[in-house]
């Protein structure tokens, strides 16, 4: 079988702890990229989940969402829409 290189430019730490968690398992640098890549290949796709970190303004719709839902006696409520938009133009 050929083979190819492939360099690929990581931080120096995140070279050393990936080389001895890789060595504690029984394999070197080159054996895991070959496993994570045969992996890929069989998955069709990145073998794990890969997403986004939420945004701030999502972490803070959720906490404002969680202080609604546990203060409800704070917030008006209203049957239907045209209720709520009879209480919202009454002002105007």
């Amino acid at each position: 079988m050929t083979t190819s290189v492939i360099n690929v430019n990581v931080p120096s730490d995140v070279k050393e702890e990936a080389t001895n968690l890789f060595n504690s398992l029984g394999l070197n640098m080159s054996t895991a990229i070959n496993m994570f890549l045969k992996k890929a290949i069989f998955e069709r796709g990145i073998p794990f989940e890969v997403k986004q970190q939420p945004s701030k303004e999502f972490i803070e719709a959720l906490n404002e969402l969680d202080y609604i839902e546990t203060h409800p006696d704070k917030y008006k409520k209203y049957h239907n829409i045209d209720e709520m938009f009879e209480d919202i133009l009454k002002d105007e």
